[in-house]
């Protein structure tokens, strides 16, 4: 694999310059963009984000405002 061949140096300027090409492209949908961010998983994978399940919702309760808004008519 190509990725034996690097030194810490050349792997990480690798990443830099993929990184910076993704973020500055015009196009961030194209084959082109997409072959690239798969590229960059293979070599630098991330850790999947752990995500935070969403408080319960809360119980909507009319306000006192709008209350005596319909009692002075």
């Amino acid at each position: 694999m190509l990725d034996e061949n690097l030194t810490p140096d050349e792997r990480g300027e690798l990443l830099k310059l993929l990184r910076d090409t993704i973020a500055a492209d015009r196009y961030p949908l194209s084959r082109r963009i997409r072959n690239l961010k798969a590229a960059l998983a293979k070599l630098d994978p991330q850790p999947e984000p752990v995500l935070e399940p969403l408080p319960p919702p809360t119980r909507w309760v009319n306000s006192s405002i709008g209350q005596r808004k319909r009692g002075r008519r």
